[in-house]
């Protein structure tokens, strides 16, 4: 088993949509960035490059890569849960953390899990995603941005047969 730790933060920029673990948050400015901004997706597909030895989500996704303008970060994270699924890893279980003082993202917590767990490959129990203020200290405290944390665990695919058939079926 091996863990990685993933960590991004954004500016938030009212020309554009929040979206959060691939989820529209409504009533709120977005974040500015290279691809969609979507500091869940990026914070945990650093986690799961990390753990995998892999790099890092700059190294794979540049924000220097005109073809990753505005791009999708559930693509990004899709493509990573592909990598490591060629080293023949698979995800366990993932944990993020968003720190912000708004929006507050209880309501949408459940969504954002599920989104996850479908990206992952695994079951919505095995995503946990929450909020956390930062006491309005910093530039989160100021509403200037936002920052996630995402902890993931991977583990050796034992079965690559069953991984194989999985991945034509699923």
């Amino acid at each position: 088993m091996r863990v990685g730790l993933g960590y991004d933060s954004h500016r938030f920029d009212s020309a554009r949509e929040l979206v959060l673990g691939g989820v529209s948050i409504p009533d709120h400015p977005g974040l500015a960035g290279h691809s969609d901004g979507d500091a869940v997706l990026h914070a945990v597909t650093d986690a799961l490059l990390g753990a995998a030895g892999l790099g890092s989500i700059g190294e794979h996704f540049p924000d220097s890569d005109p073809d990753l303008a505005n791009a999708d970060s559930a693509t990004l994270l899709e493509r990573t849960v592909s990598l490591i699924e060629a080293e023949n890893y698979q995800v366990v279980n993932a944990d993020v953390t968003v720190i912000t003082e708004t929006p507050r993202i209880l309501d949408q917590a459940p969504e954002i899990r599920k989104r996850l767990a479908e990206l992952l490959h695994v079951s919505p129990g095995a995503v946990s995603a929450k909020g956390k203020t930062n006491e309005g200290m910093g530039f989160i405290g100021r509403g200037e941005g936002l920052a996630v944390m995402a902890v993931a665990l991977i583990d050796r695919i034992r079965d690559t047969d069953a991984l194989h058939a999985s991945l034509r079926t699923g």
